[in-house]
């Protein structure tokens, strides 16, 4: 049996892959997990819509789209602006994913922290809440006088969740960065600041005892097979523990972003599409390679 894959998500806290017609499979530490590749890789469409061509894309775009598709997804994003009468409250916050690896951002607040979950953020708090635009205005003015971005790429966010500091270093970094952020004068009136309280997602990603990562996932081609031991997820990324003849080895990391548009069946074994290494830096951390 065939599903097509629609990536990771976070619904109350817990880890689930998501499939084509609302389908769930929910996830759990310290279980064997194992597919295989079927078919072409082609286009989720866009806001809920088939792509009407169903084209095919590219096995290493982290966006299962066409061209014509991302453009549509893009033009009705919050993200870009593109709905900027948006009646909803909005939250701004502060997402942590290790030392000095923090970023300002919104969310809509119905969504509660469902948002930095789906990012990976190992921490995070609140600073504010009022009307979409207020809340972008105040998001730009963080970045600029905090000097933190709006983004941070996954790949510098796997590299150190092996390595991380205790709660206390990551309340007091959150907390002063909180200080700041509230003190500043140029906020919107119609934006209401939010007391500072640390909200701590290693729990949820199972990070207590996580090995560094040895290699990452490339890309997913026809036939190939991803295997392993469940061992730790975060925001869109599965670490599993690799077996070869019986023998546990080093940990693999999947970025679930590269299932969507898939048809995925039932597999195990040993993994064989493609992968990058990853070597441990001078300083402890480890740095993505390339064949």
């Amino acid at each position: 049996m065939e599903w097509r894959s629609a990536g990771l998500g976070w619904p109350d806290g817990v880890p689930v892959l998501r499939w084509d017609r609302g389908r769930v499979s929910p996830l759990s530490y310290g279980k064997e997990i194992g597919f295989r590749v079927v078919g072409e890789r082609r286009c989720v469409g866009a806001r809920g819509n088939a792509c009407p061509l169903g084209t095919v894309v590219a096995g290493r775009a982290s966006q299962a789209r066409c061209a014509e598709c991302a453009r549509l997804d893009r033009a009705f994003s919050v993200a870009a602006d593109g709905v900027p009468d948006d009646p909803r409250t909005y939250r701004v916050y502060l997402a942590w994913f290790g030392a000095g690896m923090a970023k300002v951002g919104i969310t809509a607040e119905e969504r509660g922290s469902v948002r930095l979950l789906e990012q990976g953020a190992v921490a995070f708090s609140w600073l504010g809440r009022g009307p979409l635009m207020a809340a972008r205005r105040t998001e730009e003015l963080l970045r600029a006088a905090l000097g933190v971005p709006d983004r941070i790429p996954y790949a510098k966010k796997r590299a150190v969740r092996h390595d991380l500091p205790g709660w206390p270093e990551r309340v007091a970094e959150i907390g002063e960065l909180h200080r700041r952020a509230v003190a500043l004068d140029g906020w919107p009136d119609s934006l209401e600041r939010v007391t500072f309280e640390a909200v701590d997602h290693s729990g949820a990603f199972a990070l207590a005892g996580l090995a560094p990562l040895t290699r990452v996932v490339s890309e997913l081609t026809a036939g190939g097979v991803v295997a392993g031991r469940l061992v730790a997820a975060a925001g869109p990324d599965l670490h599993l523990v690799e077996t070869t003849a019986g023998t546990e080895g080093g940990v693999l990391v999947l970025d679930t972003r590269l299932m969507s548009g898939w048809a995925l069946t039932g597999g195990g074994g040993v993994t064989t599409v493609p992968v990058r290494e990853v070597e441990a830096a001078g300083d402890g951390s480890v740095q993505e390679g390339l064949f």
